[in-house]
């Protein structure tokens, strides 16, 4: 299904540069950046802002993988059957400044179920969110630390990130459902 180019590869490419300065510039009395992405294309994004961050900067940056699947509040409308991808926190989460990094924001449940998953976890010193796309809609008081773009849509459109990592290329559509 292809829909409308919002971000092409480039722009992409250019807007994961700035949202990781942006991470820099406000984490700048650290020395070690905690991202953790929210799977599936969480991960991804989060490993080119690592990459970034170490370029840019001379912060180390720490990766996770977060699997939500069993803090989602719809799990038992979506799923009868849920498919757990599992998670890896390579570190201690207390006392953590830990970023979470999505694709889209949308509701605000996801990043809501990624916040539980974090603390069941342990105690952050305090938890930011990163997205690529912020589309508006929210369900739940949540906002991004750091927003790649804003996307004004309505709940007839939904808004597709593509990595190469599953889809072999970078960029952002627009489709109709």
């Amino acid at each position: 299904m292809n829909g409308k180019i919002i971000v092409d590869s480039q722009t992409m490419t250019r807007t994961l540069a700035r949202l990781a300065h942006e991470i820099i510039e406000k984490n700048t009395e650290r020395r070690t950046i905690y991202l953790v992405g929210i799977k599936r294309r969480g991960v991804p994004l989060a490993k080119l802002l690592a990459q970034n961050i170490e370029k840019f900067s001379d912060m180390q940056a720490v990766l996770g993988e977060l699997d939500i699947t069993l803090y989602r509040d719809d799990l038992t409308e979506k799923y009868e059957d849920p498919r757990l991808d599992g998670s890896f926190i390579p570190f201690d989460v207390n006392g953590a400044h830990v970023v979470l990094v999505d694709d889209v924001l949308y509701t605000g449940r996801t990043a809501r179920a990624a916040m539980d998953a974090i603390i069941s976890l342990g105690r952050p010193a305090s938890v930011q969110l990163c997205v690529m796309v912020d589309r508006g809609h929210r369900e739940l008081p949540i906002s991004a630390n750091y927003v790649g773009k804003n996307i004004p849509t309505s709940r007839d459109e939904f808004v597709s990130v593509k990595v190469e990592e599953y889809d072999g290329i970078y960029q952002v559509e627009l489709n109709k459902k």
